[in-house]
């Protein structure tokens, strides 16, 4: 009766449970040399990389960077004991150990995003003691191993876009000296994209909507965060004003480079969210240097005239040396290239 009764229990209770995953390896993040393979971190504790390890939360950002059509899913991780503090303006403020990632995937089709995902990069943002470190792993074809690429690569993409025709990507994963001019404040690399006003919308956990801000305050991940915080506008919601949405755009295409701090302060051309001056924004703004990436236009922003703005004219080039952002993108952004003509259409002219 005993055996029986003991069967019994077993079968009741079904299958033992499958054992925790190890935790995030913080030693291997933190060592001189970057691991070869992105699994070596325990980021994750599926092969695919889709299912995120303890400690490693998924969030998302109002206003995201274009990167030719890519679906990206975002990630942080926070060592044991540590946590987030907030800070206005400017990223949040993250402990040594912190590791932001973000993996770069295209569906075979476009209209039916999250559907035959295709893994192309995972790309690491490492807080070390001495600074931040990037690092790009490249998915192999099986979907089962990402490998190290210091040097960069070019890697074809085919897939239908949004009308339903064949489009070619020539898809760049990024060297290191390409991820310091995108990731340079001050001379320094470091994150451009979790700002606090960016992450300032909600987040599906669980099947449940929550405000990611607030979520991560409440479980210990944030803190400093006031009561009424700021907010990036999300660029492709008609319901947001023009005006708001067409300056988080710029934000978050250009303003990472075209500010006081960044790569391109010597232009004067200031895109982020905190400038107010409307003559550093480019309206009206004549180009420090005048050449070919002018179209022999004579102003940044023309308000009221999208066709004379050089700011316009470059997001719609694919010419190196003329197109902007001048990394990142093979192609142009046709959904934000209108965006951008309808708000500074919007614009009053100059009386």
């Amino acid at each position: 009766m005993r055996r029986l009764a003991g069967l019994l229990a077993v079968l009741s209770l079904g299958a033992a449970p499958a054992p925790n995953p190890p935790p995030v390896d913080l030693q291997a993040l933190l060592v001189d040399a970057p691991a070869p393979t992105l699994d070596a971190y325990r980021l994750f504790s599926d092969p695919g990389a889709r299912k995120p390890n303890a400690r490693v939360t998924p969030y998302a950002l109002n206003t995201p960077l274009f990167s030719d059509y890519a679906e990206k899913s975002r990630f942080l991780f926070l060592p044991p004991g540590t946590r987030a503090r907030y800070t206005a303006p400017g990223v949040l403020d993250l402990p040594v150990g912190a590791t932001l990632v973000k993996t770069f995937a295209y569906p075979a089709d476009l209209r039916r995003p999250g559907e035959r995902l295709r893994l192309i990069e995972t790309r690491l943002l490492i807080h070390r003691p001495e600074g931040w470190r990037a690092l790009a792993y490249v998915w192999n074809a099986e979907q089962t191993e990402a490998v190290l690429k210091r040097a960069g690569a070019r890697l074809p993409v085919n897939i239908i876009d949004g009308a339903g025709r064949p489009l070619a990507i020539d898809y760049a994963v990024p060297n290191a000296n390409q991820c310091k001019q995108c990731h340079s404040l001050s001379g320094e690399l470091v994150p451009i994209g979790p700002k606090a006003r960016n992450l300032n919308g909600d987040y599906t956990y669980e099947g449940r909507r929550e405000n990611q801000l607030a979520r991560w305050t409440r479980l210990g991940l944030l803190e400093g965060a006031p009561q009424v915080l700021p907010r990036t506008a999300v660029w492709n919601n008609p319901r947001e004003p023009l005006a708001d949405r067409g300056r988080a755009y710029l934000d978050g295409n250009c303003g990472h480079c075209h500010n006081p701090q960044g790569m391109a302060s010597n232009t004067g051309l200031f895109l982020d969210l905190e400038e107010q001056r409307p003559s550093a924004r480019g309206i009206g703004k004549h180009p420090v240097a005048a050449g070919r990436g002018s179209g022999d236009l004579a102003v940044d922003i023309a308000p009221g005239n999208p066709d004379a703005s050089i700011l316009l004219y470059r997001m719609k080039s694919r010419e190196p040396g003329v197109m902007m952002p001048e990394l990142g993108r093979s192609l142009p952004h046709a959904e934000g290239v209108a965006l951008i003509a309808d708000y500074l259409k919007s614009l009053d002219p100059p009386r």
